[in-house]
This record gives structure tokens, C-alpha cells and sequence, in this order.
């Protein structure tokens, strides 16, 4: 007798973000014995050797044709003309065909009434399977029929992903809950059929206003579906193709529900999903696998979205684990556009989470991180610029002076200064300059690791100053020429309400932050330091520019901060407004803020 499992095997999963990987033709697990609606096996229509019956007689190949009469004669009334009708009947019969071609059958409407028809069937299937199974728990044969039915019905489901106005009405009905319990089924492959489902209705192609998708999650939730998802993790077996598919299902709606912050705190506090993902990446495969890669992608999400997720992770030792991970990596490459490299960039996603949190500092210190990423700065590849970007969110905030100790004892100046000289994107320039202005906002005065900082701009006559007024140069004639589209589009009469969001986006990513933080290190350099005061201030002259233009960005920055309009005080005297935004999220807390706004009044001080 056919096992259950193999009734309800199907292809790849349903998301339109991403597909599982088979390792075989999923086809093939058709193939295989059916039942029919009645529990009674019926064959797939493939006779084998044995149903052949033994006969010494039998010719082999193909059976002759029959003889066929020398000619056909109509009977003398002429009725039959070879297909055994009339020539009245034949006219007729050509009527209706032609007045059957125009009237095809009209496409069933989905609407409320539909939907609740097809709620009531699917909560008998269920009923109807239930009761077969606890009637008939020792004959699988008996329930077998009940249990395709349901299969079945499971998967006509998917039709409200195109039709996200029905939502509501399909949580009021129940049909969400009882969907929900399936994944609690005794067959793992209904389980699977339904969590499918729910990747279907969850998914973010899907044109669900937000007050839908919020109605058919909401009512998700409530029956328990996080339990029922990490449930369904333990139970699985990744040896087995289809639970190893199931698993990346799961995987792929916990993603599709995390992108609601606070569901995303709710899977890191109500479940055991952290420890179990952040085991699941420790997995030696001989090649990394969809469902690790994914594993890490997920872990990495949920510790964005949440501080409790990063303090839970950092308690379950997850920083040291992360960076033994990536030891690996400090010298070799993964292949290119493989899961290996989507992995890698996961983990490094993990950690530079982790240390935005002061738990996480210490850990990589302990863990001797700051050291392995100077490693990966100087040998590495693919991992130098994610290192740097881990260097960055290391040594930043208040809780940040440790790091920066650290980073100046391992040598790492020498480092830090040799990629400073080189040209890079503006990403890899950002990084750097935030690096260089933690360490001056973050190292003791007087102590020797500030005075060795210090030594390093000034030496070989400044060149290092002299680079950074040269990335502060590029950034500032890039934002400009943002500037000047922007203002171009508001001239034009293009509409301007809710557009200022955008507008920060884009000079953004034309390097305003890269020339504030520039324009932070110079200031930082003026007060310190004499020689420093007048090399910057020649620098500047060459173009025209003195000490003011550095005082206007700190300004710009300073009074964003705080919200409301700002004015910076440019160069030759000349006054640019900036556009008013929302104050700035708070990242590291609002004593970082306050701290960052002390600072910045400092400077602009020092630079009268």
C-alpha cells in the first residue's frame, strides 16, 4: 500500500520572490499509485511485464490492419454517408455547433457569496477528514480519499492572493484559523499545502491595501501561527526532499510577516526561533544550502527590525559564534552569485547588528573581532568592505571609546590610513570617514592612542588632511548638482507635498552624509590642532572657501537634528537654506543624540 507522504508531493513553492531548488523532477512524485475519491488505488496506466499474460502464440508488434471492403455502398435511401447519420441530421447537428460557439460558459464570479460557499466546503473537508482519521486510525486506505479532497481545497485557496479585497470577509468567516490549524495536521504534506497558502496571501506582490493584509495576518496570529511555524521546524526532516522544502516555506513566510516590526519582536520573544536559527547556520554542508542561506538571511532580518532580538542573540553567545563563521572568510572568497555569498553577506548583516548594541561591543571585543576585521581589510576581498562597514557600527555611539582603543592597539591606523588614500565609491568613503570621526570624538584627550591619531594626519606634510579636503571637494560639487535638479523640478511645478523624504534620499546618495562627516574630521582637526587650523584653511582658499563653509555643514547637521528649518552659513557670506525635515530617527538612543548635538556646538565654536 502507498504511504501517505507520497499522495501530496508538489513542485516548487508559490512565492513569486524566490523558488526552492529541487534535486530532482518534482513530476516524478506523480507518478507514483493514486487514489481515487473512494480510497480504492488506481494505477498510473503503465502495464508492467508482469501484467502481461503468458501466451506462446502471441505475435509480437503491432496488430495488422483489418481488410478493408472494396466499396462502400449506401444503402438505396441514401441515409448513410460513413459517419452513420442523415444529411438532415448532419445539417442540424452543424446548427447547434454554430450557435454553441458564440455562448462559451461565463467564468465563475468571485465574490462575497462565492467565498462563503467555498468556506463552508473547506471547513467540511476538514470536519469530514478529521473524523475519518479518528474513525479509521489503523486503515490509512479509509481516509486516503478524504485526505486528497482536502488537498485539494487547500490549494483553491491561493485564488484570493488575486482578489486581497475578499480578506476581511475570509478572516470573519474563520476560514483564516482553520487554515492555521492545518500546519498542526497529522501529514506533514497538508501542513505544507498550507503554509504554502499562507505564503500566497502574505506575500508582498500581492495588491493588498495595508488595512487587508494587516485583517488576514491579525487573524493569523491569533491562532497561534508563530507556535505552529517553529512547531513544524522541529518536526520536519531536511533528509527528506519535500520537508526540506516545507522548511524553506516556513522560512519564506516568517520573512513575508517580519516585515511588520513588531511581529518581528513577537518571533524573537514568544518563540525559540533565535537559538534555532542561529544552530541551523552552524550546519557544515559541503556546499551551502538554500535553507541555510535562508536561515541566516531571516536571522538577519529579525535582528534589524528589534533590540530585544540583538540582545537575545548576544546572549545566546551569537556574536562569537557569527565571527568563527566568518574566520573562514578572512582569506578566501565565496564563488560569485552563489548561496555561499548570499551567506556570507548574511552573517556579516548579523554582526554589524549586534554591535550597534553595547552588549555587542563587548562581545567582539572579547571575541577579538576588531582584529579579525583588520585582517579581513588587509588580505580579504569580498570581505573588506563589509569588515569596514562592521568597523564603522563598532566604533560609533557612546559605548563606542573601547573599540576605538582597540582598533589603534591592533594597528590598525596604519590600516585605515592606507585605504583612506585610495579612491573608492562613495559608500566605502562614508565608512571610512565614519571610522575616523568616531575615533576623534571617542579617544581620551591627551592619551596616547589620540596623540598617535593625530600624528597620523599630521605626518608627511599633511597629506592625509590634504585627502580628505580633496573627498570633501568631490562630495560637495556632487550634492550641489543635486541640488540644482531638485530645485530645477520645483521651479518646474512638479508636485512638492510629501516629496521631502525623497529629495534627503537622493542628496543622500549623492554623499551629503560623506561630506558632513568630512566636514566633522576637518573641524575636529582645526580645534586639536594649529598647523592643522592653517593647512586646512589654504586647502580651502583654493577654491575660494574658508573655515565658514565647514562652520555651515556642522550647522546644517546640528539643526537637523533638532528638526525645523535650517540655515547654514556658507562661504563669501552667502546663506543657503535647506529643506526641513522630521528630526532624525533615534538609532543609538537619545543620549547619542544629545551627545552628537554637544559636539557639534563645540566645533562650530572652534571654528569662529
Amino acid at each position: 500500500m502507498a504511504s501517505i507522504d507520497d499522495l501530496f508531493k508538489k513542485p516548487g513553492a508559490p512565492s513569486n520572490k524566490r523558488k526552492f531548488e529541487y534535486t530532482h523532477d518534482p513530476k516524478a512524485v506523480y507518478k507514483a499509485t493514486k487514489v481515487d475519491t473512494n480510497g480504492k488505488f488506481k494505477s498510473n496506466g503503465t502495464a508492467t511485464v508482469e501484467d502481461v499474460p503468458e501466451d506462446d502464440d502471441m505475435e509480437a508488434g503491432p496488430a495488422l490492419p483489418p481488410d478493408e471492403p472494396d466499396e462502400i455502398i449506401d444503402d438505396e435511401e441514401g441515409r448513410f454517408f460513413g459517419g452513420g447519420i442523415t444529411s438532415d441530421t448532419a445539417d442540424v447537428l452543424d446548427f447547434i455547433d454554430k450557435q454553441d460557439e458564440g455562448h462559451d460558459e461565463k467564468p465563475e464570479k468571485i465574490d462575497a457569496a462565492w467565498l462563503r460557499k467555498l468556506a463552508l466546503n473547506f471547513e467540511r473537508r476538514i470536519s469530514k477528514n478529521s473524523e475519518l482519521r479518528a474513525k479509521f486510525e489503523d486503515d490509512p486506505q479509509k481516509f486516503m480519499g478524504s485526505e486528497a479532497d482536502l488537498d485539494a481545497d487547500i490549494k483553491a485557496l491561493s485564488i484570493l492572493s488575486e482578489h486581497p479585497d475578499l480578506y476581511g470577509e475570509f478572516a470573519r468567516l474563520g476560514c483564516v484559523a482553520s487554515l492555521v490549524s492545518l500546519l498542526s495536521h497529522e501529514n506533514t504534506d497538508i501542513a505544507i499545502d498550507a503554509i504554502e497558502v499562507i505564503i500566497e496571501l502574505t506575500d508582498e506582490d500581492v495588491e493588498a491595501e495595508q488595512e487587508q493584509w494587516d485583517a488576514v495576518v491579525d487573524a493569523m496570529l491569533e491562532a497561534d501561527l508563530l507556535s505552529l511555524l517553529f512547531d513544524n521546524i522541529t518536526r520536519l526532516d531536511e533528509t527528506n526532499e519535500s520537508d526540506r522544502a516545507g522548511l524553506y516555506h516556513i522560512l519564506s513566510v516568517l520573512e513575508n510577516l517580519t516585515s511588520r516590526s513588531a511581529i518581528s519582536e513577537s518571533v524573537g520573544k514568544d518563540t525559540a526561533l533565535i537559538p534555532w536559527l542561529l544552530k541551523r547556520i552552524q550546519h557544515k554542508e559541503p556546499t551551502v544550502s538554500q535553507n541555510k542561506q535562508y536561515s541566516a538571511e531571516i536571522l538577519a532580518i529579525l535582528l534589524q527590525s528589534s533590540s530585544l532580538n540583538r540582545t537575545k542573540l548576544i546572549e545566546a553567545d551569537g556574536v562569537d559564534i557569527l565571527l568563527q563563521l566568518l574566520s573562514s572568510y578572512r582569506k578566501r572568497d565565496p564563488a560569485k552569485s552563489t548561496e555561499e555569498e548570499e551567506y556570507v553577506e548574511n552573517l556579516f548583516d548579523c554582526v554589524t547588528c549586534c554591535v550597534d548594541e553595547p552588549a555587542g561591543k563587548t562581545k567582539l571585543l572579547e571575541a577579538e573581532g576588531i582584529e579579525l576585521c583588520l585582517i579581513m581589510l588587509r588580505e580579504g576581498k569580498m570581505s573588506k568592505p563589509r569588515a569596514l562597514r562592521l568597523l564603522d557600527h563598532a566604533l560609533g555611539g557612546t559605548t563606542g571609546a573601547a573599540c576605538c582603543e582597540q582598533l589603534v592597539e591592533a594597528a590598525g591606523l596604519k590600516t585605515i590610513f592606507s585605504i583612506l588614500m585610495k579612491k573608492h565609491d562613495n559608500q566605502t568613503t562614508a565608512h571610512l570617514l565614519g571610522i575616523l570621526s568616531s575615533l576623534l570624538r571617542s579617544l581620551p584627550a591627551d592619551s596616547p592612542p589620540r596623540i598617535r591619531l593625530l600624528a597620523k594626519f599630521i605626518e608627511k606634510d599633511y597629506e592625509k588632511i590634504a585627502r580628505t579636503v580633496h573627498i570633501r571637494h568631490d562630495c560637495a560639487a556632487r550634492v550641489r548638482a543635486m541640488d540644482r535638479e531638485i530645485e530645477r523640478e520645483k521651479k518646474g511645478g512638479k508636485e512638492r507635498e510629501g516629496r521631502a523624504d525623497e529629495w534627503l534620499s537622493r542628496r543622500l546618495d549623492a554623499g551629503l552624509y560623506s561630506l558632513q562627516t568630512a566636514d566633522v574630521v576637518l573641524a575636529w582637526l582645526v580645534a586639536e590642532d594649529t598647523g592643522a587650523r592653517g593647512r586646512v584653511g589654504v586647502l580651502l582658499g583654493e577654491r575660494g572657501e574658508g573655515l565658514g563653509v565647514l562652520r555651515g555643514t556642522l550647522m546644517g547637521r546640528s539643526f537637523f537634528l533638532l528638526g525645523g528649518i535650517v540655515r547654514g552659513i556658507m562661504a563669501d557670506g552667502v546663506t543657503e537654506q535647506l529643506d526641513s525635515m522630521d528630526p532624525a530617527p533615534v538609532v543609538a538612543g537619545e543620549e547619542d543624540r544629545e551627545m552628537v548635538r554637544d559636539m557639534l556646538a563645540t566645533l562650530i565654536e572652534h571654528l569662529r
